[in-house]
Order: C-alpha cells, then sequence, then structure tokens
C-alpha cells in the first residue's frame, strides 16, 4: 500500500496533513501518537470509512496493488481491507458461527454448507480460538470473554480474506493476559496478511511491529523500522514521545 500526499478533514479542520506513508506486505506497521493526533482518521482513511462521517473529506491518493482506493467501489476496498475496533464487538443477537460469516451475508454472497463450515474453522484457526470454541459455535459470540470476543471479531475480518487488517487498538479494552494473547496472535497473522495496527501503547509497538510510523498533531513525525525509532529516532519530538515526556 502507498499513502502519497494524502490528507483528511472535518469541515475546513485538517485532522491529518500531507501523510506520505508505504505499508510493506507480510509486515506489522504500528501508527503511534498521542490521542488526537490522527491515528484512527487515517485508517478509517484507509478503509473508506471516514467519508462516512457527516462534513468529512479527504485529498490525496492511497493506492493498493497499484489501484487508487478512492477510486474503486467502497463495499470492494471494505473486502480487501478488513477493520478490528478498540472494543470487541461481535453481532450482540448472532452465533459465533454466524458472526464468522456474517460478511458474507451481509454482502449477500451466496455459500454453500460447506464452503461455511470451512470458512468458519479457517477463520477460526487463524485467530487462535477454534479449540475454545469448536464444540459451542451456535451459542452467541456474547457469551465469550473479552479478549475471546477480540479474537472472534479478528476471525469475522479474516473470513473474507483481506489483504490488509486494520486494527484500532485492539487490547485497550483487555486485560493483560488478554492483551498478550492478541499481541501473539497479531505476530502470527503477518504470515498470511499485512497488518497495520494503531495503538498509543509504546511498548506494544516495540513489541510486535516491524515498522513504525509516529503522527503528531495530523503530521507524520517519523517512520521507519522499528528496532531503529525506539533505539535512535530522528526527531526530538519521537524521542520526547517515547520516553514519556508528552502522550
Amino acid at each position: 500500500m502507498r499513502i502519497e500526499k494524502f490528507s483528511a478533514f472535518f469541515g475546513e479542520n485538517a485532522v491529518l496533513k500531507d501523510i506520505n506513508l508505504s505499508i510493506s506486505r507480510n509486515k506489522i506497521t504500528a501508527i503511534m501518537g498521542p490521542s488526537g493526533c490522527g491515528k484512527t482518521t487515517l485508517i478509517r482513511s484507509i478503509n473508506r470509512m471516514h467519508e462516512l462521517t457527516p462534513d468529512a473529506m479527504v485529498s490525496g491518493k492511497i493506492f493498493l496493488d497499484g489501484e487508487d482506493i478512492y477510486a474503486t467501489d467502497p463495499i470492494i476496498v471494505r473486502k480487501q481491507i478488513g477493520m478490528v475496533f478498540q472494543k470487541p464487538n461481535p453481532f450482540p443477537m448472532m452465533s459465533i458461527y454466524d458472526n464468522v460469516i456474517a460478511g458474507y451475508n451481509l454482502n449477500g454472497i451466496k455459500l454453500t454448507k460447506d464452503e461455511k463450515e470451512k470458512i468458519v474453522e479457517e477463520s477460526l484457526k487463524k485467530a487462535a480460538l477454534w479449540d475454545e470454541v469448536k464444540e459451542s459455535l451456535h451459542r452467541r459470540g456474547t457469551f465469550l470473554s473479552g479478549g475471546q470476543q477480540q479474537r472472534l471479531c479478528i476471525a469475522r475480518a479474516l473470513a473474507m480474506r483481506p489483504e490488509i487488517l486494520l486494527l484500532d487498538e485492539p487490547t485497550s479494552a483487555l486485560d493483560p493476559k488478554s492483551a498478550s494473547h492478541i499481541e501473539e496472535l497479531i505476530v502470527q497473522l503477518k504470515d498470511t496478511v499485512t497488518i497495520i495496527l494503531v495503538t498509543h501503547n509504546t511498548g506494544q509497538a516495540a513489541r510486535v511491529s516491524d515498522y513504525t510510523a509516529f503522527l503528531y498533531l495530523g503530521e507524520l513525525i517519523e517512520f521507519g523500522l522499528t528496532d531503529r525509532m525506539f533505539t535512535a529516532p530522528r526527531d526530538k519530538r519521537t524521542e520526547e514521545y517515547l520516553t514519556g515526556k508528552f502522550g
């Protein structure tokens, strides 16, 4: 993915300013920065959700495999780019099974019973949840623990076989043990999907990401290999953020 001279607005207020960024395939790219710096707006723009907000506008380009996503049907874009949110949000009236294949049903994609069962099993295995729920697939997803619910949401996103998975602070609502399981899962998943992880947790970015981008006041201050950025940041603002002087 390539982001070129990209800006995002709410009315006349620019929340992202002239962002240029390249996302490497099958790597984890962390987007970090203090609250209000534009992290969530950036990933909402990447899967065409930002424009659903009244008065929202964008300028610039975002390319996926050379195709401008803003010249593509947003429904197609959202199949290619899955998203998991801050708080686990399984559909409350649906079973675990139906949650996983919800994307197909909502998009009117017909599947045979065998196809459904294969997708459900594959997706839950990818999300490291299959062994825990295979005997209770037809119970509601809301019966699961918080960490399990978040893994169910990851399985639901993976079921559509996206090229990119966007994770918006996926562990911030979880206890430390559940958060650790999600971090382990994220590292495993990069073999099959490119991951963009929004986090305000610098420790998490250091543990799981290959590349890190630091946003501040809507601007991309620094981007590069995580190891390099955390040991030798090139911008004073990055260093101050990483050492806890603000954020």
